[in-house]
């Protein structure tokens, strides 16, 4: 079974634990032993005997001259849901396919095409595939590459060592940095990025700095194997982990990274009693007999129940982790009932927008005034907004006098049925009627309104503020004063991969919104576009560009990125901010996730060469785009050029 069940996280979400074994004849007999006996959930297992060499087979040295397949029995020993739950495929790990020597390279790649087609007969997810064995791996690579293009959806696993090491040369000047995530950078671009190849990751002793370690959870990740020999040994004689593997170990749990377990004990564990509540879950001195890794499993399984279970934010978000969605049209379309009913949800929303009503109308009005203030809500929806207004003139004792102006005919009628609901007809106007058209009988004192998308502009808030801004008096309030966009570089395989898989080029020039989980953050956010309101420029122009440069810390080593993440951050009213930018996030707030532009192309870049990349927004009579592009270290094309794959229509 899982390593547990825990409150707040869904059964999807359940955390595994495998084991490493030898090569084995009697498959049912390992199962039985590692996951009936042993508590494992799975076993990653060699499917052929490491003596066999394609080589000595022709010979008729092995094997009585036979040309059957030295593996672990038929297919047939298992049940196809056995194999394909309980099994992962190890490759032998003897295989070298960029060995100098001819024989060697040549059983390497017969073997490894042997070895993968009989996994993709017996259904297996994943199968593993050894650590290259030096820097080049081209050869490697191009066997893989060539066997990727048919398989049908069994995953391979590319073994890679954690490490990011600096090595004293044989020249005393000179340092040579082992960062193996090279190795892995490498062999995927040969590979071309294939959504089916991913990573099992050997975890030593030694870590990485957590800088470099960030990167590989924008990675595709799928597996990582612990070492017997990376545990420390607690002061009862148990295994336990340093604080950093444990910190690690975690992260792994958080995105849905398989451990492995590996190698023989080394500990000796003390049998005259175990604390269950301590280091052990639902184990006994006879199963800990039984199987020699059990103290490391319940250790494993203890680091899994003692975390935190999810808030209910972040249930309320799994589904949504790392699924791309096309962002909203609310001007040129009509929002949907269901789309209202998510976002009137968000309760931490409407109270920021509560306080900076009331701190408005405080400052508009004094107290022994008994002056009425006109407040209009521009796009008010189906009302949260209103009743937002009118709990901040209860709350501050104001008189108020509201307009909500509201052009989706749908959502009118909701209007008018809450307005008769709460008895609000003396204080509130509905009006139909697009905000940028209405000629408005008064002017207003403070204008409300709720455009921001998540790049704050990319749902015309400016093109629609301004046209509504000729209702405003001129010493009038506009809640939001202001909204500036930021974005910062990613590594975010699963999405790249996501939309390649489409096979287009409109997918790759399109901004989505995403909630970020599985991905890498580079480098800190930086702002990109500013609008103010109300704006009385004479110049008005909402096209904006921007040149940004983004620098990545020698300790944590080489990155790709496959595109950029955007935020916004809005100044509601004076010191009331509403936003999702990570650094000044408001805290339990889901109305808005983060927005994704791709890159067609990812760029890999180093420490001391800079990532420079420029945001355009560009405006036309009908719609309003965004062009995007890198020009350091190397050019990319500009994405989207003239709106072709993306826009925002007005």
């Amino acid at each position: 079974m899982p390593l547990g069940d825990k409150a707040g996280w869904e059964k999807s979400e359940s955390r595994y634990c495998g084991v490493e074994t030898e090569f084995d004849n009697d498959m049912p007999q390992l199962l039985s032993f590692n996951l009936s006996s042993g508590g494992f959930d799975f076993v990653l297992a060699p499917l052929m005997n490491p003596t066999y060499r394609p080589s000595l087979m022709e010979k008729g040295k092995t094997c009585g001259g036979s040309c059957v397949l030295p593996v672990a029995g038929s297919d047939l020993v298992l049940s196809p849901s056995q194999w394909s739950s309980h099994v992962v495929g190890k490759i032998s790990s003897w295989i070298d396919l960029d060995s100098e020597d001819e024989t060697l390279r040549m059983d390497s790649e017969i073997t490894l095409k042997q070895e993968i087609a009989w996994a993709n007969h017996l259904s297996l997810q994943a199968c593993l595939l050894p650590s290259p064995k030096g820097a080049s791996c081209a050869n490697y690579a191009r066997c893989v590459n060539q066997i990727l293009q048919g398989l049908n959806s069994m995953q391979l696993w590319l073994r890679i060592p954690l490490m990011k090491t600096e090595e004293d040369s044989t020249d005393i000047n000179s340092i040579n940095l082992i960062d193996s995530w090279e190795l892995w950078n490498s062999f995927r671009l040969l590979c071309e990025h294939h959504s089916q190849l991913a990573i099992a990751l050997d975890v030593l002793s030694s870590l990485p700095s957590a800088n470099s370690l960030g990167r590989w959870f924008g990675e595709s990740v799928r597996a990582a194997i612990i070492h017997t020999d990376s545990f420390l040994t607690n002061a009862r004689g148990y295994p336990c982990l340093s604080k950093r593997h444990q910190k690690l170990i975690t992260g792994f749990f958080n995105h849905s990274i398989q451990i492995v377990l590996s190698g023989k004990p080394v500990h000796s564990v003390p049998m005259e009693s175990l604390d269950l509540s301590a280091n052990h879950l639902d184990c006994n001195v006879e199963s800990v007999q039984r199987h020699p890794l059990r103290s490391y499993l319940d250790y494993v399984g203890y680091l899994f129940q003692r975390m935190d279970p999810l808030p209910e934010q972040e249930r309320f978000e799994l589904g949504y982790r790392d699924f791309l969605q096309s962002p909203l049209q609310p001007l040129m379309d009509n929002l949907e009932a269901q789309t209202y009913e998510t976002f009137e949800k968000d309760s931490v929303k409407y109270i920021q927008y509560q306080r900076a009503i009331s701190k408005a109308l405080l400052d508009r009005v004094p107290d022994e005034a008994t002056v009425t203030t006109v407040l209009m809500v521009v796009g008010a929806g189906r009302g949260p907004l209103v009743r937002a207004s009118l709990q901040a003139a209860e709350e501050t004792g104001r008189k108020l006098k509201v307009y909500a102006v509201e052009k989706n005919p749908n959502a009118v009628v909701t209007l008018q049925s809450l307005v008769k609901l709460e008895g609000w007809e003396d204080i509130v106007t509905i009006i139909s009627c697009d905000m940028r058209h209405w000629d408005a009988p008064e002017k207003a004192d403070i204008l409300v309104s709720e455009l921001l998308g998540s790049f704050g502009d990319n749902e015309l808030s400016p093109e629609c503020l301004d046209g509504a801004q000729r209702i405003l008096k001129q010493d009038g309030i506009s809640i939001p004063s202001s909204y500036t966009s930021f974005i910062q570089p990613v590594t975010a395989s699963k999405l790249y991969n996501d939309v390649k898989a489409h096979k287009d080029l409109v997918h790759f020039e399109t901004a989505y919104v995403v909630k970020l989980h599985n991905v890498a953050l580079l480098a800190p956010c930086q702002p990109v576009f500013t609008f103010t309101h109300p704006n009385y420029t004479t110049k008005k122009s909402n096209q904006r560009y921007k040149k940004l440069q983004f620098d990545i810390t020698n300790d944590t080593g080489s990155a790709m990125v496959h595109g950029f993440a955007g935020y916004f951050d809005a100044e509601l009213y004076k010191d009331i901010h509403l936003g999702i930018e990570p650094s000044t996030a408001t805290p339990n707030m889901f109305s808005w996730f983060a927005i994704f532009f791709p890159l067609r192309t990812p760029v890999c870049i180093h420490p001391g060469s800079p990532l420079e990349v420029n945001f355009w927004r560009c405006c036309g009579p009908s719609k309003v785009w965004y062009e995007w592009c890198v020009t350091s270290p190397v050019s990319s094309a500009i994405h989207n050029s003239n709106g072709r794959s993306y826009w925002v229509g007005l």
